[in-house]
């Protein structure tokens, strides 16, 4: 993968790691949520959850996500432009399993993106983080192997609309552009409602434990 110039800086200026994870762990969390546990070490995160429970749930709905994208790859239309929409905490990234910057891709999620953008589909990554992170975002998520089709983050106007009407309009934004969104992934009930997705896949967040 040829890494920008902008993004080799990136990786050795004094981005604060703590900074851009106070700022990214809340934001995609349900809008209905009223508590949220703060990520506190690389093995444990909120309440109970451990690392290797999650990494195995996510699994398990990666290997239920792969043989569907295996077949609707397979049967694409002539010219049909496919797309998958992906959520970015606790999802394409281990947000709250640790504070290293680059944050570490899930390692389920990330075989699963490998095999699309393998296969030609464009990878989209909707996350209710705000703006000012979104270039230590995009070369996290390059850095981690993902190829970013197109990167959403919440502008200033966004910040204070619905996270759930927010990811759908991004989605319809999508297939304005002559995408078919082949599936949703994320981890939260907001990243996934509203339609414009064949189909959807949802991540654990333990009632909202998970950011």
């Amino acid at each position: 993968m040829t890494r920008r110039p902008w993004a080799r800086r990136i990786a050795v200026t004094a981005v604060s790691v703590a900074a851009v994870a106070a700022m990214a762990a809340p934001a995609d969390a349900a809008t209905t949520a009223t508590t949220t546990a703060p990520a506190t070490a690389a093995s444990s995160t909120a309440a109970e959850v451990d690392y290797a429970t999650w990494q195995r749930d996510c699994q398990s709905v990666m290997n239920q996500a792969l043989p569907y994208l295996k077949n609707r790859i397979a049967a694409a239309e002539p010219g049909e432009k496919q797309a998958i929409v992906f959520d970015i905490d606790n999802t394409t990234l281990e947000t709250d399993f640790g504070f290293t910057y680059p944050q570490p891709a899930n390692k389920p999620v990330l075989d699963v993106a490998k095999y699309a953008q393998e296969h030609g589909v464009s990878l989209f990554f909707v996350t209710a983080r705000p703006g000012i992170i979104y270039l230590p975002t995009e070369y996290n998520l390059e850095y981690d192997g993902y190829d970013v089709s197109g990167l959403y983050v919440r502008g200033l106007f966004d910040l204070f609309k619905d996270v759930a009407a927010y990811k759908t309009a991004q989605r319809v934004d999508i297939e304005n552009k002559g995408y078919t969104i082949i599936a949703n992934i994320g981890n939260s009930a907001t990243d996934l409602s509203g339609g414009h997705a064949e189909k959807t896949f949802k991540l654990p967040d333990y009632n909202g434990q998970l950011s």
